[in-house]
């Protein structure tokens, strides 16, 4: 804290300084003006964007007084005193009217002229009954709203300076001008002398104009920075990877699936003759698949945080969220511009609110965790939304993490306090709803009878059961006595438990019945309409105007939902603006599109952020490292770029390329630099002279996902479902997660149920339903990232359950004998079963080692298996589960009915299996096991 008012006071008494010398003022005035700078600091204000009081000397059109009342106290009291002191002329509480600058002077019936001592704030009565320290006299009266200290010393200093009460038109244009920033350059406004001093130049590289630099036409361009640096720290480049590892490192890169064995032996013999040209034809042939759009759009969707449940205490399903998720996939199969993404994510229901794709598609703005129940303050969750999106925003297309500034100014970067809540009243206008929206022909609609029959199975079961809950409950309930014990009322413990169980669980699966209706997970602009309880489908209402209210654009002092301060306007970054000479643009406010100003603010040619951080995203989903280290933050407190030449040629290179991403994939995996082995002939060197491996003398290897892993041994064992699209899928899961007793508020979350069929449980992962409160494990010990926060970048981990998931999970025993009955359905030859096994696993032949002791653990395997015996699988449709009654705290049983095990089909079990294709199934386990299997080199 004394570092903090330390800087701050030298920053005041620079300011004071360079002021007074601009002026010609004498040595003896300067030192006057700096006393009187150190004076303000008993005052205690934290130092953010816009703050009258730290800069009241910004502009000579005013006085400071008028300011300070302008951005401050007029605001402060509107929304605290006005309500017993003002709105109703008819009814002023103590004869105090807040109205004007006379009837403050005149005071009231206790103090008359002693409220406001002019000049004189410590003596001034309006003051000390804010200090909550004259008793019976503290205002405002109840403790929950009493003023903050900040509040305290505005109201202390404006009297101070003379009780200044400007007009209404003196005040707009004071908040007009003060929102645009156009004086502030000490406390949070960004000319070039304050951002110097305050922040180290390099630093500041993200918000500067990108620069282009020529490249010979006889190189690649990628390869020409590259090799650059390269030769800077004198070191050699790796050699090119075997083919096979080209086309399995660009298959995975560009679908995220394996090649399949015609694939490989295509590219291999193309490869050897026009390296180039293999290259090209095969990216073009895999960009063309539909599968492309479902890698991406994975990437994309982790940004994003896609989830099909809201999460906390009741995670309620989003059950049109689906329809989002195919969008993204849509629009990378479609090469859409990202510029037009952008916009659709951010204003498609503003740029039309009757395409079905621009309303789907700001269901970006939805992705965040979010409720709003009976218990919860609407206020509160409001905020909530509001700061999550604009940081989400600020990540996702700006890599700016904002919330970092939303209680003072950024403490590294240009980001004062008034930017984060300039983009926050951006959204201030924007409201959640679930329209009408209609199926486009591109949309699947697979499965929507299937999935509507266990839906209504489950609500029919709990209804069946709350039927007979209640006639018990109606024939046993007696009436509790005074002295009785709580719960003595002749009911079972679990009974009035289950209930509200029942209920909860009704509605809950009656909501997710809109899953196959087509409703789109949307947003619309108009007035805020506070809710108690939102826990259903919210429509567009005809006057989105009519009924509501306009939410105040301020600052909250503290990020306080509840402690307004100085106005703002719609805006975006000012960084841009000012370091970034970015051409400054008009927002609108009241009834304004402001989000698709905000969009066309992004996406416009001189913003120096958005073409660097998407260039620099796809980037890292091939290289699994960005240019610039964080993805998601290109602010001081993120790595900086390793090529700052190369990222700013790709990203200058990708808007004249029309946005198009898949031209961006065609530029990098054509590059030598991509193609480079993983293994370098001199690795002592490499980690001498490059340790992070920043400089691309080899290709990093990376272990798949857990997705792609999953997909991985799906495609091998013959059993992946390449459907595109349509409505979430449900795996098979670890049956002690699956049964777990999930709580909700209010009861307990029905179990987990697979789907019944193996084409369905087995589509492509993208498609598994991703329920927040409901990790699957097989993902997450893969390092599947929790779909809560922006992920910029997958993990990869290390850790010894990892090797027992690979080995001993039932996912894995599964996969492994599907795929040694696909490969003995098509073969029976021994070489020739062990050699397909390798190419599909591994996309290569094995060598003869290889062979022979894959061979000698089958004949083995074979011995062990034979004569052994295995039931098949049988599943209940019912599951006897116990939890703790929350009102006696007794634990009480009740019976679960799962629907979806009454025609469950399970993948191939050892049961239906000889003893030759059950030793081979552990042979396909070893493969899968491989480190060659799970890393691409």
């Amino acid at each position: 804290m004394l570092r903090q008012e330390r800087d701050r006071f030298t920053t005041m008494q620079l300011t004071a300084t360079q002021r007074i010398a601009r002026q010609g003022q004498t040595v003896i005035e300067m030192a006057v003006g700096i006393i009187l700078c150190s004076l303000c600091i008993s005052v205690a204000m934290p130092l953010q964007a816009a703050d009258p009081d730290t800069d009241m000397a910004a502009t000579s059109e005013w006085g400071d007084g008028e300011m300070l009342f302008a951005l401050k106290v007029s605001q402060l009291f509107a929304d605290k005193c006005n309500a017993c002191h003002g709105d109703d002329p008819d009814n002023i509480e103590g004869g105090f009217d807040m109205r004007s600058r006379e009837s403050i002077l005149v005071g009231g019936d206790a103090f008359e002229d002693t409220v406001v001592l002019p000049g004189i704030g410590q003596k001034s009565m309006l003051h000390v009954v804010t200090t909550r320290r004259e008793s019976g006299y503290e205002m405002p009266p109840k403790e929950s709203e009493k003023l903050t200290e900040e509040q305290v010393n505005w109201i202390r200093k404006w009297i101070d300076l003379g009780a200044s009460w400007p007009n209404q038109s003196t005040i707009e244009s004071i908040r007009n001008k003060y929102a645009q920033g156009v004086q502030v350059p000490t406390s949070g406004g960004l000319s070039d002398d304050w951002s110097n001093r305050r922040y180290q130049s390099e630093h500041l590289w993200a918000y500067r104009p990108t620069q282009n630099s020529v490249v010979p036409d006889d190189q690649h361009p990628i390869d020409y920075f590259v090799n650059k640096a390269l030769r800077q720290k004198d070191l050699e480049p790796a050699a090119d990877a075997l083919p096979y590892e080209v086309c399995r490192r660009l298959s995975f890169g560009l679908t995220g699936l394996p090649p399949s064995v015609q694939q490989t032996a295509n590219f291999a013999k193309s490869y050897s003759a026009d390296t180039q040209k293999a290259v090209a034809d095969y990216a073009d042939t895999l960009m063309s698949s539909p599968h492309y759009g479902e890698h991406f759009g994975r990437h994309w969707l982790d940004v994003g945080r896609y989830a099909d449940s809201a999460g906390f205490a009741n995670d309620y399903a989003r059950p049109n969220a689906w329809r989002y998720r195919d969008y993204v996939i849509r629009a990378f199969n479609n090469d859409l511009p990202y510029s037009d993404f952008v916009r659709q994510q951010i204003a498609g229901d503003e740029l039309s609110n009757t395409d079905s794709d621009n309303l789907i598609a700001t269901g970006f703005l939805r992705m965040g965790p979010w409720e709003q129940t009976s218990m919860s303050v609407f206020r509160v969750t409001r905020q909530q939304w509001l700061d999550d999106v604009t940081d989400s925003v600020g990540q996702t297309f700006l890599a700016h993490p904002l919330q970092c500034c939303k209680c003072h100014d950024h403490k590294f970067d240009p980001l004062p306090t008034r930017d984060y809540y300039s983009v926050m009243a951006v959204f201030s206008t924007t409201q959640f709803a679930e329209p009408d929206v209609p199926f486009t022909d591109d949309e699947c609609q697979t499965g929507f009878e299937a999935g509507d029959q266990w839906t209504t199975a489950k609500i029919e079961a709990y209804k069946k059961q709350q039927q007979e809950l209640s006639q018990k409950i109606a024939a046993k309930r007696k009436t509790e006595s005074a002295n009785a014990k709580i719960g003595d009322n002749g009911l079972d413990p679990g009974d009035e438990a289950s209930q509200a169980r029942m209920n909860k669980n009704i509605k809950r699966h009656e909501w997710e019945l809109d899953k196959t209706r087509p409703i789109a997970l949307s947003v619309y602009t108009g007035k805020t309409v506070a809710r108690n309880n939102v826990s259903g489908r919210l429509t567009v209402p005809l006057n989105p105007w009519k009924k509501g209210y306009f939410e105040k654009d301020t600052i909250l002092t503290g990020g306080d939902a509840f402690s307004p301060g100085a106005p703002v306007t719609p805006g975006a970054l000012s960084a841009a603006e000012r370091i970034g000479d970015m051409p400054s643009r008009p927002f609108p406010s009241g009834k304004g599109k402001r989000r698709m100003a905000l969009a066309d603010w992004i996406i416009h040619d001189d913003n120096p952020l958005t073409s660097r951080v998407i260039v620099n995203r796809v980037w890292s989903w091939h290289f699994g490292k960005g240019i610039a280290g964080n993805p998601n933050n290109f602010g001081a407190t993120g790595r900086l770029p390793t090529h700052p030449e190369l990222l700013d040629y790709l990203a200058n290179w990708f808007v004249d390329n029309g946005w198009s991403i898949k031209k961006l994939n065609r530029l990098i995996v054509q590059s030598q630099t991509y193609r480079r082995s993983s293994r370098h002939l001199n690795p002592e060197q490499v980690e001498a002279k490059d340790p992070k491996r920043d400089l691309y003398a080899t290709f990093l290897p990376r272990r798949l996902t857990a997705e792609e892993m999953r997909d991985a041994l799906l495609s091998c064992s013959g059993e992946l479902n390449r459907q595109i699209g349509g409505l979430p899928c449900r795996p098979d899961l670890n049956q002690e997660v699956a049964m777990q007793p999930r709580q909700i508020m209010g009861g307990t979350a029905s179990v987990y149920e697979p789907d019944a069929l193996p084409q369905q449980r087995n589509r492509r992962s993208i498609y598994a339903e991703k329920i927040r409160g409901l990790r699957d494990p097989f993902f997450e010990t893969f390092n599947q990232p929790g779909p809560d926060r922006s992920c910029e970048l997958r993990e990869t981990s290390t850790v010894a359950p990892q090797a027992f998931t690979l080995l001993n999970a039932q996912e894995m025993q599964d996969r492994s004998l599907a795929f040694a009955k696909s490969l003995l359905s098509r073969n029976d030859d021994a070489d020739d079963v062990v050699q397909d096994a390798f190419q599909i696993a591994l996309a290569r032949i094995p060598i003869e080692s290889e062979l022979q002791a894959v061979k000698s653990h089958w004949d083995r395997a074979i011995k062990s298996e034979q004569g052994k015996l295995y039931e098949p699988v049988r599943l209940d449709t019912k599951i006897v589960r116990t939890v703790m009654a929350e009102k006696t705290g007794e634990p009480y049983d009740f019976i679960e009915i799962m629907p979806a095990y009454a025609n469950y089909v399970p993948d191939v079990q050892p049961s239906q299996l000889d003893a030759r294709t059950r030793a081979l199934g552990q042979v396909c386990l070893v493969l899968m096991n491989l480190n060659e299997f799970s890393y691409l080199d």
